[in-house]
């Protein structure tokens, strides 16, 4: 090389015309030396793929494609609706006290957060009404006594012939009222928790009808309370939290879902990761006009009381199913109306095999595949659309090559 660039520069000072020509010789074959000093050989690109029919194969120096995320298939898929709820208290399983006499408070015996009992005291009233009552009943009591007495004595006149048969009728229509009137005050007195004593003090005790829970307490020592007031919340609310409703707002295109006796899985944000179950025993029968939903009972499992009245749950259910092969819906393509699916066939080296496919059901986000495809095979979920694009591309080159032959 530097004997040509000598010749070069010693060239240019011999101005014949001889010289001339070899001066243009010497400077082309300058220019050729130093373009070939210059030129750095290009390699073959060995990491293209090669193209066969539906298959793409890279070669072994290709270890990773980046982009291209492949998934195995799954068996069997479910859409699962979710719903919005609301835990409220079983209203088959609480009571709303008020007392059925009028009167005033007297005396507080149950709290908020305490455990009663059927028939335990809840407080006590002094009343009138119920001395009234309480008066009736040992009223009765005396008038029955009375008539007993004097129909014993008409049976003994009337055997001995003394009196008619007439007068021996009255009493005993005499003592069958007394004995009427006795029973019903009597009733009276149970049916509001009370005794039948000979006492008249007037003195009411309110009892809670059921085993439950106090919740609220709206009462005060010396309140007056009458049986026709209305007050703005029960005198004492009382329930059973071992068992709890919650009320779901279905879609109404969504009611065929539910039917008395399923099981409908519930979510707490009180409680993440687990799960409660609840059952259906209410459809409302009509539609909410505003909101086109349908009111949904649930009954709802609570023996350790984990679960609050008025908590917000969100509801799961089953709304479709299948057992066949799913894969993710991003999966499928389509080319030429037809549905195809990408399967890497081997990993080292990496191959990629296009397949046909025909769907099943569709859920959102996964789609079911009858055939195609088999247990165990990888599909490829993001990246699928590149390598269609590689196929498609070798597939047009083939086709004008097949053509100018």
């Amino acid at each position: 090389m530097r004997r040509v660039l000598d010749m070069c520069v010693s060239s240019e000072f011999r101005p014949t015309h001889a010289a001339a020509l070899r001066k243009a010789a010497v400077v082309a074959l300058c220019a050729l030396a130093l373009a070939a000093c210059g030129k750095k050989e290009v390699a073959d690109n060995d990491d293209d793929p090669k193209i066969s029919g539906q298959t793409i194969a890279y070669p072994a120096s290709v270890k990773t494609l980046p982009g291209i995320v492949g998934q195995p298939v799954q068996s069997g898929g479910d859409r699962m609706l979710n719903m919005p709820g609301r835990l409220v208290w079983n209203e088959d399983r609480t009571v709303r006290m008020a007392s059925p006499f009028a009167g005033r408070v007297m005396e507080i015996l149950v709290q908020p957060g305490a455990s009663v009992k059927a028939g335990q005291p809840l407080a006590m009233l002094t009343s009138p009404d119920y001395g009234l009552a309480q008066a009736d009943a040992r009223k009765a009591a005396a008038d029955s006594a009375v008539a007993a007495k004097s129909l014993a004595r008409q049976r003994e006149l009337y055997d001995a012939g003394i009196i008619a048969q007439k007068d021996f009728e009255q009493a005993q229509a005499d003592s069958a009222r007394a004995a009427a009137d006795t029973q019903r005050t009597q009733a009276a007195l149970r049916m509001y928790g009370a005794g039948g004593g000979d006492a008249v003090n007037q003195r009411f005790a309110l009892r809670s009808p059921i085993d439950g829970l106090v919740v609220e307490r709206n009462i005060n020592p010396g309140m007056e309370v009458r049986p026709d007031q209305q007050p703005n919340a029960p005198l004492f609310l009382i329930t059973d939290p071992t068992t709890l409703w919650a009320q779901l707002d279905a879609a109404e295109a969504d009611l065929g879902l539910f039917k008395p006796g399923i099981d409908v899985e519930l979510h707490s944000a009180a409680y993440p990761g687990e799960a409660f179950k609840g059952t259906v025993v209410k459809i409302a029968d009509y539609v909410d006009p505003a909101s086109r939903s349908v009111k949904v009972r649930l009954s709802v499992p609570n023996a350790d009381r984990r679960l609050k009245a008025e908590m917000y749950v969100t509801a799961k259910v089953q709304a479709a199913s299948f057992q066949g092969i799913s894969v993710p819906s991003k999966a499928v393509f389509l080319a030429d109306n037809k549905n195809y699916v990408f399967v890497r066939t081997s990993a080292a080296p990496i191959v990629f095999e296009r397949r046909e496919v025909r769907l099943g059901v569709t859920l959102p986000g996964t789609t079911e595949v009858v055939s195609g495809l088999s247990a165990g095979d990888v599909v490829i979920t993001d990246g699928n659309l590149y390598l269609q694009d590689i196929l498609r591309d070798a597939t047009a080159v083939n086709a004008a090559r097949a053509s100018a032959k």
